[in-house]
């Protein structure tokens, strides 16, 4: 294999930068300790915590029902807490004051199926016609939208510590998007269709697990 010469008319300041462009996170401070990509993800992270937190304010001053206020207010300040330690440990590196909380929900799981008759939905043409029914269906958009922001960020996000408090919050996303999920079915909101009792069946028992498991090398040498 030939080495690969450099040009005569090269500025060695050039070549210089070049080769010392690469950099081991060790070397780093923790506050740099962060790559491009991460950065522009960390900020639209930030971002769209911002939007929500910004969003359930405007919602609160519509919202009637007292079960769906309360869900408003105890996500709010979990989001809250949840923005402040990743602000925290994206500007030093280093580990927030504390770790990330779990968000505990207060729905229980049951789910009512089938589906209730109802007037169809349109666009809403005043502020007047703004009720609980279309805030909850913001809350959990807005919800499941930054679940999935979360998750693809957590997964190229340098900086161990920023990528643990990232992927620690997905899990706590997901429980608030059930919880509303689930006050929006105990509505008749959310409404949960079921197939019929032969596809059901069907569907469920078209896979099966394997019993007797190997490694991919015993099954390569076979």
């Amino acid at each position: 294999m030939h080495q690969q010469q450099v040009s005569g008319n090269m500025n060695p300041n050039m070549m210089n930068s070049s080769q010392g462009s690469i950099t081991q996170s060790q070397q780093m401070s923790p506050q740099m300790n962060h790559g491009g990509h991460e950065v522009f993800d960390l900020h639209e992270v930030l971002s769209g915590m911002v939007n929500v937190l910004d969003s359930y304010m405007m919602f609160r001053t519509h919202v009637k029902d007292q079960e769906l206020m309360d869900i408003l207010d105890r996500q709010y300040s979990f989001i809250l807490d949840q923005y402040n330690i990743t602000c925290e440990c994206f500007q030093t590196g280093q580990d927030p004051s504390h770790h990330t909380k779990k968000y505990m929900m207060r729905q229980s799981n049951q789910i009512t199926y089938g589906i209730k008759p109802s007037q169809p939905k349109k666009p809403k043409q005043s502020m007047a016609e703004l009720n609980d029914h279309g805030i909850s269906g913001h809350m959990l958009g807005l919800i499941k939208s930054t679940a999935s922001l979360l998750t693809m960020c957590s997964l190229e996000v340098s900086n161990p510590v920023v990528r643990r408090v990232l992927a620690d919050t997905v899990p706590n996303y997901i429980e608030m998007a059930y919880e509303i999920f689930l006050y929006q079915n105990k509505q008749h909101q959310y409404q949960v269709p079921q197939l019929s009792p032969q596809d059901m069946s069907a569907m469920t028992q078209s896979f099966k697990p394997v019993m007797n498991q190997q490694s991919m090398s015993s099954m390569t040498m076979q």
